[in-house]
């Protein structure tokens, strides 16, 4: 057996040390200097739908925040708009030059075909839920204060969609689509009642579609609610495994250093401003597909819209054009 003096035990591990700190500061250096890293997203279906601008911006912010650790990025629209479904279809083929991060609603399925960064980047505004409505259906609307009250009516959803299940585990009668542009259409026929949209999309949308569909309004006194926030997903790649890496280090230095709650904030402001939600009738159901990763208790990254729900009702800019088309009409 080969004895070890303590000074030859102390000269190895000294020079243990310092390879290991090199090796270190090598793969820092490496990630540095080597390959950019390439987030490519698709375009949105409809031309001018800027809904997800935000989360492009965001995606960036946090990239920018540990470019000194991985290095270089670059976060590209792929030319060609895709549906949900051949998104998702792409990411699981890898990604390899085309789409690899999408930013839809959480579901188990979703999270099992791709991989989730789970940090809900939303705050949950998604799953507060408002209505794409016609007209005649607002005085029918009045008389809900229950969800058994609104179950009455029929929800017109994305097939894909997350929400589809959840409205379906709750008892509700639902209308699907396979396309995201035919659900507007079908609003304005009549197919349903309802066009069930997250808080913090509905306001763009309703601005965008009411061009060719001028009778469509924002229903004015219900929200819906059930927990669903949106995540970053990428491919279940070893590329995918280093992005998800990144993104969640670069989400949590923007929160430690107060840039999240700044930029999420703001875009609060932006999507709420025209929405009247003071007095609202808020009801809530389950969704018995999600289990959070974070604690609801954990505020950081959870929204209750309590401020916001507290506010005196007002009338908004969308209920300001309903009542002036309703006295057009009569």
């Amino acid at each position: 057996m080969t004895n070890i003096s303590a000074g030859a035990r102390g000269t190895w591990a000294s020079r243990l040390k310092r390879g290991l700190l090199v090796l270190g500061l090598s793969l820092v250096s490496l990630a540095q200097g080597g390959e950019t890293m390439r987030f490519v997203h698709a375009p949105p279906e409809v031309s001018g739908d800027q809904r997800a601008s935000y989360f492009w911006e965001l995606l960036a912010a946090a990239l920018e925040s540990n470019r000194h650790v991985y290095g270089d990025y670059e976060i590209a629209s792929y030319p060609v708009p895709m549906s949900h479904a051949r998104i998702i279809a792409e990411m699981e083929a890898g990604g390899q030059g085309r789409v690899n991060i999408f930013v839809p609603g959480t579901n188990p399925d979703l999270e099992t075909r791709l991989l989730p960064v789970r940090i809900p980047i939303d705050k949950g505004l998604l799953g507060y839920r408002l209505f794409l409505i016609m007209p005649e259906t607002q005085a029918r609307l009045e008389d809900v204060r229950e969800t058994g009250d609104l179950q009455k009516f029929v929800i017109g959803q994305g097939e894909p969609w997350a929400d589809a299940r959840i409205l379906d585990a709750n008892g509700f009668k639902l209308v699907l689509a396979n396309g995201y542009v035919g659900l507007f259409k079908m609003l304005d026929a009549r197919r349903f009642d309802l066009l069930s949209r997250g808080i913090d999309e509905i306001w763009s949308e309703w601005q965008l579609h009411r061009t060719h569909i001028p009778s469509v309004q924002i229903e004015r006194a219900l929200i819906l609610h059930y927990p669903m926030p949106r995540y970053f997903f990428v491919p279940r790649t070893p590329q995918g495994e280093q992005m998800a890496q990144r993104i969640e280090d670069g989400l949590r230095r923007l929160s430690r250093s107060g840039e999240f709650d700044r930029r999420y904030l703001a875009y609060k402001r932006s999507v709420l401003a025209g929405l009247d939600l003071g007095g609202r009738r808020v009801l809530h159901i389950s969704n018995p597909f999600f289990f959070p990763s974070i604690p609801y208790s954990d505020k950081r990254w959870w929204d209750d819209l309590s401020s916001e729900l507290r506010r005196p009702k007002r009338k908004s800019l969308a209920g300001a054009v309903a009542d002036t088309a309703s006295l057009r009409s009569r």
